[in-house]
C-alpha cells in the first residue's frame, strides 16, 4: 500500500502538474492559431507562441539580440510569436521590410507596445496617424532644418569639448557608456528643449536618474501595479513631465526672442498658437520626452560604439585624423577648430565610419506596427490585428549586398554604387514616411564628437571587445572601460 501511495503521490503532485501545464501551452497555441484569417489560404509563419498570456516577452527582455538570433536561425526571415501581450510577427530581410515601410496606412500602421504607449504617451509623433503626425512632423522638422544645425554646431562643440577634456583629466579610467549618455542628453536638453545651462546644473543629476528609469521600464509587461516596471516608468515619467512643464511655462512667459533659434519645444508651442487644433500641455511634454528620449538615448549608444570600434581598429582611426589633418583641423587649439555643416559634409571618410557603426550596432533594434488588414508577405498571412515587428539590426545582418559583413570596413561607403544598392538593407534610421525626423541631427552630432574625439585623444578599451545588449538600445554589458590620453598630431 505504501509503494502505490507513494506512486500515486509523484504522479499528482510531479507528473500531473507538468501534464496540465503543457496542456495549456498546446490548448494557447491553438487559442493563437484559431486567430488566423480563413479567408487567407496561406498558412501562418512558422514560430512558437511561448506560454500561456506571457508569451515569449520573459525571454525576449532577458536575452534579446541572442533570443532574435536563434529564432531567425529556427524558423527563418518571417515568424510569429507572442510579445508585450500580442501576437507578433517578426519580419526580417530587405524585401519583406520594404513592404512593411512602405505599406504605411495601407496594410499596416504604427503601433508600439501597450508599456511604451503608456510611458512615452499615446499622441507623440511615434504613435499618431493621419493629419496630426503631418503637421507635428512638420513642426519638428523645423527644428531639424539646415539652418538650425547651423547654430546647433557650437553648442554641440562645447558640450563635446568640456566631456573630453574631463576624460583626458581623469585619473583613472572612464567608464564610456555612462558618461556618453550624460553627455549626449546635456546636448538634448539645451539643443531639442532649450534648458539653460545654469538649469542644467541644478536639475541634471535628478533628470539623469529619472530617465535611466523610465527608459529602463519602457519595454515592460503591461501591468501597473506598485513596484511593477510599468509603475516605475511612469513614475519617473511624471517627474520628467513636471521638469519640462517649468520650462513650458517659462517659455510662454518669456514670449518668442527671434535673435534666438529656436529648439524643438519652443517650435512646438508656436505651432500650437497658430494651429487650429492646439495641443494641449500634457501633449506638448509628451512630445518633449520623446524627443529627449530619441534625441540622446539613440546617439549615446552609437558614440559609444564609435569609441569601441576605432579602439578596436586604430587604423580608421588614423585615417580619420588624416582626413581631419587634410582639411586643418588637427594641430591646432580646440577653440581654433571652427566646424561648420559645410565643412562637416566634407568629411566624407568620417562620415562613413559613423555608418559603418549603424550598420554593426544600429541603437535602435527594430520598429512596431499592427496589421490593419490581413494580407500576404512571402507566402504567408499576416492576420489583421497582429503586431508586425521590421528588425533593423537582423535585416542589416542578413544584407548580402555587403561583402564580408562581419568585418568593420568604412570604405565600403565610399562608393556611391554601395548607396544605391543599400537601399533597406541599410535602415538605422527605418524608412518610408516613419523615417527618424531627427536622422540630420543625429549625423551633425556624431560628425562633430568623432572630429573632436579622434583630434584630441588616443584611448585604449580595458577590456578589450565588450559584450553587446540590447534594453532598449544597444549597449555595452561592461560600459566599456576606457583610459584616455592625448593626442599630438606630428
Amino acid at each position: 500500500m505504501g509503494f502505490y501511495t507513494l506512486v500515486a503521490s509523484f504522479l499528482c503532485t510531479i507528473v500531473l502538474p507538468i501534464l496540465l501545464f503543457l496542456a495549456a501551452v498546446k490548448l494557447w497555441e491553438i487559442y493563437i492559431i484559431r486567430g488566423r484569417d480563413p479567408n487567407c489560404r496561406s498558412p501562418l509563419p512558422p514560430g512558437t507562441m511561448g506560454l500561456p498570456f506571457l508569451g515569449e516577452t520573459l525571454q525576449m527582455v532577458l536575452q534579446r539580440r541572442k533570443f532574435l538570433r536563434m529564432k531567425r536561425q529556427k524558423y527563418g526571415f518571417i515568424y510569429k510569436t507572442h510579445l508585450f501581450g500580442s501576437p507578433t510577427v517578426r519580419v526580417v530581410g530587405a524585401d519583406n521590410v520594404r513592404q512593411i515601410l512602405l505599406g504605411e496606412h495601407k496594410l499596416v500602421e504604427v503601433q508600439w507596445p501597450a508599456s511604451v504607449r503608456a510611458i512615452l504617451g499615446s499622441d507623440t509623433l511615434s504613435n499618431v496617424h493621419g493629419t496630426q503626425h503631418k503637421n507635428k512632423k512638420r513642426a519638428i522638422l523645423k527644428a531639424f532644418s539646415r539652418d538650425a544645425l547651423e547654430l546647433y554646431v557650437p553648442v554641440i562643440q562645447e558640450e563635446v569639448r568640456c566631456a573630453v577634456k574631463g576624460w583626458l583629466q581623469s585619473a583613472s579610467c572612464v567608464l564610456v557608456y555612462p558618461e556618453m549618455k550624460r553627455l549626449m542628453f546635456r546636448i538634448a536638453i539645451r539643443i531639442l528643449l532649450g534648458f539653460q545651462p545654469e538649469q542644467i546644473k541644478t536639475d541634471e543629476q535628478e533628470l539623469v536618474e529619472a530617465f535611466e528609469e523610465m527608459i529602463k521600464n519602457l519595454f515592460s509587461l503591461p501591468i501597473d501595479v506598485p513596484f511593477s516596471g510599468l509603475y516605475r516608468g511612469l513614475k519617473a515619467r511624471n517627474f520628467i513631465h513636471s521638469k519640462i512643464e517649468e520650462n513650458i511655462k517659462k517659455k510662454i512667459q518669456d514670449g518668442t526672442d527671434e535673435r534666438k533659434h529656436k529648439d524643438a519645444l519652443q517650435l512646438l508651442i508656436e505651432n500650437c498658437r497658430k494651429s487650429a487644433e492646439p495641443l494641449s500641455t500634457q501633449e506638448i511634454k509628451e512630445s518633449a520626452t520623446e524627443l529627449l528620449f530619441g534625441g540622446h538615448e539613440t546617439t549615446a549608444s552609437t558614440a559609444t560604439s564609435l569609441v569601441m570600434f576605432l579602439g578596436l581598429h586604430p587604423n580608421v582611426a588614423h585615417n580619420v585624423r588624416q582626413e581631419l589633418r587634410e582639411k586643418g583641423l588637427t594641430g591646432i587649439c580646440c577653440e581654433e577648430r571652427a566646424l561648420s555643416i559645410e565643412l562637416l559634409e566634407r568629411l566624407k571618410y568620417t562620415g562613413c565610419v559613423i555608418k559603418e557603426t549603424l550598420r554593426i550596432n544600429p541603437p535602435v533594434p527594430g520598429g512596431f506596427r499592427v496589421a490593419l488588414k490581413t494580407f500576404e508577405l512571402n507566402g504567408y498571412q499576416i492576420p489583421k490585428g497582429w503586431n508586425v515587428i521590421y528588425s533593423i539590426c537582423d535585416t542589416h545582418d542578413v544584407a548580402e549586398v555587403f561583402p564580408n559583413k562581419e568585418a568593420f570596413h568604412p570604405e565600403r561607403f565610399m562608393t556611391k554604387s554601395s548607396e544605391d544598392t543599400s537601399r533597406f538593407n541599410y535602415i538605422p534610421f527605418g524608412g518610408g514616411s516613419r523615417m527618424c525626423v531627427g536622422k540630420e541631427f543625429a549625423k551633425v552630432l556624431l560628425k562633430i564628437f568623432l572630429v573632436e574625439l579622434t583630434a584630441e585623444c588616443n584611448w585604449t578599451l580595458l577590456n578589450g571587445p565588450p559584450t553587446m545588449k540590447t534594453g532598449p538600445t544597444v549597449y555595452p554589458v561592461d560600459n566599456l572601460p576606457t583610459k584616455f590620453s592625448s593626442y599630438v598630431d606630428n
